[in-house]
């Protein structure tokens, strides 16, 4: 059985699918505020922003992967407007029912998936926007669930990957003492679960950087990737175009 990294710890490949998958069960009630204290609000401007730059236009297909609780999904809808569609898309169940409970609230009825980025059951060319939103860092075989979003787009389609990133430099050390004191105390206080954020914080650290996450994209058979750091580089936004 090949080996990965869950955070900080080298596990089996099949232990970490269970583990991260035991993460999001914990955490889906609570996960919506503490995003907002997490980043004091500002994920909300990272995903208005992705919005942006998708550019999407009326009648068009967007696939939203690990959509969880559908902010990127429902921003998207009413972009595409009734003539649109948007697939709303996690491989976990409990992520996905409280997105599902959301988008209705909202007044919005969007096709749900319970999927895996790595083998997703769309065909080719079928999309014309991909967007995966604070989940690559989780999924064990990147450069397979980045080749699989090359696949389902259409030639001239555009994938987001919205996720955390390398901050800049002099702010590492503020960031770092952030990130393993506070995070993992407000998940203690707020959401019952100190060790799931602290594995968050480990999981940044393990995620490709800007550049080699740019690399990837292009090894996945993207022509063009570029990318946007947000707020000097806590989260960047890659943007790939399927030629």
């Amino acid at each position: 059985m090949s080996k990965t990294h869950f955070g900080y710890e080298t596990v089996e490949e099949r232990e970490k699918a269970r583990r991260v998958r035991g993460v999001f069960d914990s955490v889906a009630s609570s996960y919506d505020v503490m995003n907002d204290l997490m980043s004091m609000g500002l994920h909300r401007a990272w995903k208005a922003y992705t919005v942006l730059v998708a550019d999407l236009k009326p009648g068009q297909r967007v696939l939203d992967i690990a959509g969880g609780t559908g902010d990127l999904a429902q921003a998207f809808a009413r972009k595409v407007g009734a003539s649109g569609t948007v697939v709303h898309t996690d491989i976990n169940a409990a992520m996905l029912r409280v997105g599902r409970d959301r988008l209705l609230n909202a007044g919005l009825v969007l096709p749900t998936v319970v999927c895996d980025a790595e083998k997703l059951p769309f065909a080719a060319n079928s999309f014309d926007r991909v967007s995966v939103g604070f989940g690559l860092r989780n999924m064990t075989h990147k450069d397979k669930a980045l080749a699989e979003m090359n696949r389902v787009l259409r030639p001239g389609g555009k994938l987001l990957v919205l996720e955390f990133s390398k901050v800049a430099r002099p702010l590492e050390k503020a960031y770092d003492w952030y990130s393993f004191n506070v995070l993992p105390r407000l998940g203690r206080f707020i959401a019952r679960d100190e060790a799931s954020y602290r594995y968050l914080a480990e999981s940044i650290r393990m995620h490709p950087g800007q550049e080699e996450l740019k690399g990837m994209m292009k090894m996945a058979g993207f022509g063009h990737v570029d990318y946007h750091n947000l707020t000097a580089g806590v989260a960047a936004l890659h943007v790939g175009i399927k030629c």
